[in-house]
């Protein structure tokens, strides 16, 4: 089982290679439905080479992007227009985030790279009232439940990536982004810690690996 296990997630990573698609943005779209149409200030922690960061710039009157990587952050600040009120910054998100309080704050894939629980508390002391966090993340499968998600998100996967490239093969990746690891916690664990940090945060089990959390500061 554990040698067609590892032959499968092989056959399923050159098919990603040969038809690459970004899990990520993905979640996008799903993740400004969560938001007001209008907001202030907005925070995103990761941000990777800025796509997010330029969707939320269309609601927001600024939007401050962190990552830790200087080279993604300089080709996020290429990719990204003058005109838009997005500020890319070089930040440590181990050790603080920006000074301020934001309405919105956003999360995708990096919260595995950094201390759970005190990234959330940081972002609570950050969100200003009424404001919004939205996660999406990486969790380490553990349960039956985590497993079947995992095994129905192959031909899933599979097929968005078929589509999203018109059934063309293409060895350009879709993104540039930092170097990824494996998440450590499990779902259960995570929706433990959470609700200690953060009562009356809304999590799910996503398809394609990932996991959302939607905290509202009252």
């Amino acid at each position: 089982m554990k040698t067609l296990s590892s032959r499968v997630l092989r056959a399923l990573e050159r098919f990603n290679a040969t038809y690459p698609w970004d899990h990520n943005a993905h979640y996008h779209r799903w993740i400004l439905r969560q938001l007001p149409p209008r907001f202030h200030d907005a925070l995103d922690v990761g941000s990777g080479s800025g796509d997010l960061a330029r969707l939320l710039a269309g609601r927001a009157d600024a939007v401050r992007a962190v990552d830790s990587d200087p080279v993604i952050i300089a080709q996020a600040r290429n990719l990204t227009p003058s005109a838009l009120p997005v500020t890319y910054l070089v930040v440590d998100a181990t050790a603080e985030f920006p000074a301020g309080s934001y309405d919105v704050i956003t999360c995708v894939a990096t919260i595995h790279h950094l201390p759970f629980a005190q990234t959330l508390a940081r972002c609570r002391r950050h969100l200003a009232p009424g404001g919004t966090l939205v996660v999406v993340g990486l969790s380490r499968p553990r349960t039956p439940a985590d497993h079947l998600l995992g095994a129905l998100a192959i031909p899933a996967n599979a097929a968005m990536g078929w589509l999203k490239n018109k059934g063309r093969p293409s060895p350009r990746p879709v993104s540039m982004t930092a170097a990824t690891r494996s998440a450590d916690m499990a779902f259960g664990d995570i929706v433990r810690e959470a609700g200690k940090v953060l009562p009356g945060a809304r999590l799910r089990r996503r398809l394609f690996w990932r996991y959302t959390l939607v905290w509202n500061r009252s």
